[in-house]
């Protein structure tokens, strides 16, 4: 007889079938590393696997363009109006504040739209 072959396991670390091959550095301040940190721990994760994660999954808005920001400043402007149209509301009545408010909706409506799109 000879002797008996008994299988074992493979020691050590178990082989990873998903190598991370390329390596890419960023540098944070105390702060903000403490931030990222915490932020890690909430979601359950580690600050390495939180900041991979956001780096490939998050939605990065652009800034608004230049005609965006025209609208934007349109859309504060008429604050104005608004306040215009409750002061001719007290002076004047209902009927005349509903008029203007009518002229002012259709640009709000305007500008809502050219943002959102």
């Amino acid at each position: 007889m000879g002797p008996v072959k008994v299988n074992r396991k493979k020691a050590g670390r178990p082989v990873i079938t998903v190598r991370k091959e390329i390596r890419a550095s960023i540098r944070f301040t105390r702060p903000e590393y403490f931030i990222v940190k915490e932020k890690a721990a909430q979601a359950g994760l580690k600050p390495s696997e939180y900041i991979r994660g956001i780096a490939i999954y998050a939605v990065v808005r652009p800034r608004l363009t230049e005609e965006e920001q025209v609208w934007v400043r349109k859309l504060i402007g008429m604050d104005n109006n608004v306040n215009q149209i409750a002061k001719c509301c007290h002076q004047e009545g209902m009927i005349r504040a509903m008029i203007l408010f009518e002229g002012y909706r259709a640009v709000l409506d305007e500008i809502l739209n050219k943002l959102k799109s």
